[in-house]
């Protein structure tokens, strides 16, 4: 217990070692073991949606276990975000590995019920298909929401061999069911072939605007950040990290890799300038450990949540 904040806070390194006893996220505190919870780390280790590697329902505990090496104090941000807020793990909803429909049923369900009495959730997917659910829960509390996006690829196609729902759908989904603010939302760090010029009509209309990753190697990375502020300027915002991404030197263990990708270093400045947003949730998905080498995408995709939850950390 911080006896100046009053806050659960991450397991005594000095007492414990960080690689003995439960894996909870940044050694958390689990969720039952507190009277309140402001901020939720949750896993949804569901990946029926992918078109092409499998593995990302291992996503949440390799993050987890990577984890581990986290630190009370973030001197970037100036900010002790266990210490300010109560941060809790809750483990992981279950979704049915073997039905879509009634996964993203439960994946929604879950989220309610974390978020009932007003805590904001930061999930480990999973593969992307867990968004949709996700942002059903959080329109449902602030209406339409900004989407920052960061991802190699747009998931705003239409079907994937007829089906509705899949890990490149949930925002083509979310923007018709009017989950997204469509003058405010993003995809940041976009890359790679597509099907024809039509996904970038479509993805227009459903409302985002893009940075592809081509565009860090002529602007600065302050000027990205400053274009992105102003179309999100005070909205409601929700962050959801493909950790695809980054580029695969950065992040090899992910389902659909491309070259030519962000920085490790380039994303987490990006998510350290929404601490003076109103965040009010996040995911990190599409981590794969069995093309992860050294734990090398489950350490970036663990500092990627540290830094969103260190952003939703109150400033005095």
């Amino acid at each position: 217990m911080n006896a100046a904040s009053n806050f659960v806070g991450p397991t005594d390194s000095s007492k414990t070692p960080r690689f003995a006893g439960i894996a909870t996220f940044a050694l958390l505190p689990q969720l039952r073991d507190v009277p309140h919870a402001d901020v939720v780390v949750v896993g949804v280790p569901f990946d029926a949606g992918v078109s092409y590697r499998p593995g990302a329902r291992f996503g949440p505990a390799h993050i987890r276990e990577a984890s581990r090496l986290l630190r009370p104090y973030n001197p970037v941000q100036d900010i002790e975000p266990f210490a300010t807020q109560q941060v809790v793990d809750a483990g992981d909803i279950s979704a049915n590995p073997f039905n879509i429909d009634e996964a993203v049923a439960q994946i929604e369900d879950g989220a309610r019920h974390l978020t009932e009495t007003g805590a904001r959730l930061v999930t480990l997917g999973g593969d992307h298909t867990i968004a949709l659910p996700l942002l059903r829960n959080v329109a449902r509390t602030h209406g339409p929401v900004a989407v920052i996006h960061f991802d190699a690829h747009l998931d705003t196609w239409d079907t994937y061999f007829g089906a509705p729902v899949t890990h490149g759908t949930p925002f083509r989904r979310a923007s018709e069911e009017g989950l997204i603010d469509l003058t405010a939302s993003w995809h940041i760090g976009t890359r790679g072939p597509l099907y024809g010029r039509e996904d970038l009509r479509d993805d227009e209309r459903l409302g985002f605007a893009i940075i592809g990753s081509h565009e860090f190697e002529t602007e600065s990375l302050a000027s990205i950040i400053a274009r992105l502020h102003a179309r999100i300027a005070g909205k409601p915002v929700y962050v959801s990290v493909d950790i695809d991404v980054l580029d695969p030197a950065h992040a090899p263990g992910t389902g659909t890799p491309e070259a030519g990708g962000l920085t490790s270093r380039e994303l987490l400045a990006i998510i350290r300038s929404l601490s003076t947003v109103n965040l009010v949730g996040a995911d990190v998905v599409e981590v794969a450990p069995a093309y992860d080498h050294a734990q090398v995408t489950a350490v970036a995709a663990s500092h990627v949540a540290y830094e969103l939850i260190s952003a939703m950390a109150p400033r005095s």
